[in-house]
């Protein structure tokens, strides 16, 4: 009697039909990690940019961001993709940044949408200006990539989040790529 019910048993169990019915509701996706990510890099970018340029940041916004942390017990990390390879990076643009400044007030070289420089008047340019903009634009792909590694996102990403800042920092008469809507391309603006 116990071998009848346990096949029957078995039975039952193999003829079941299992019924898959799609959600009422429409799916959603968070997309706030997406929006976090772009956070964290656009505060990569703006440390870098201000150890270059010297600003400095708000006195009183250090003073907020130092009871933060030190109530948390976090360890400052803002600057954990710094390699010594990025930092002599950071050290060599500061260098370049009053001469790429003076160069793009002239209308020489200018901030692309990738965030990178070109030369933009050839009559005006010299070798010693290729080599400026070649050794400016190898050092912010190091940048570039360490910040994209970082974050994990990718490179192209980085850039263009770059070049808004870049764009946004350059000093007035320097060219600068823009995307014009009206035409639905980029082309060549003077600042």
């Amino acid at each position: 009697m116990k071998k009848i019910i346990f096949l029957s048993f078995i039975f039952i169990i193999g003829c079941a039909s299992v019924t898959v019915k799609a959600p009422k509701e429409p799916i959603k996706v968070d997309i706030t990690m997406r929006l976090d990510i772009y956070q964290h890099v656009q505060k990569d970018i703006d440390t870098i940019e201000n150890m270059i340029s010297g600003e400095k940041k708000n006195p009183e916004k250090i003073k907020n961001e130092s009871r933060i942390l030190s109530f948390l017990g976090i360890a400052f990390a803002e600057e954990e993709f710094l390699t010594s390879e990025v930092e002599e990076a950071i050290s060599r643009r500061r260098e370049r940044w009053e001469e790429l400044n003076r160069f793009k007030r002239e209308g020489i070289i200018g901030e692309n949408r990738f965030g990178l420089l070109e030369i933009r008047n050839l009559e005006k340019t010299d070798k010693n200006i290729d080599n400026l903009v070649r050794d400016e634009n190898n050092d912010r792909m190091l940048i570039y990539k360490s910040i994209a590694k970082k974050n994990n996102v990718s490179v192209e990403e980085v850039q263009k989040l770059y070049s808004m800042r870049l764009q946004k920092d350059s000093p007035e008469g320097t060219p600068i790529e823009v995307f014009n809507e009206n035409s639905g391309k980029y082309e060549w603006r003077i600042k």
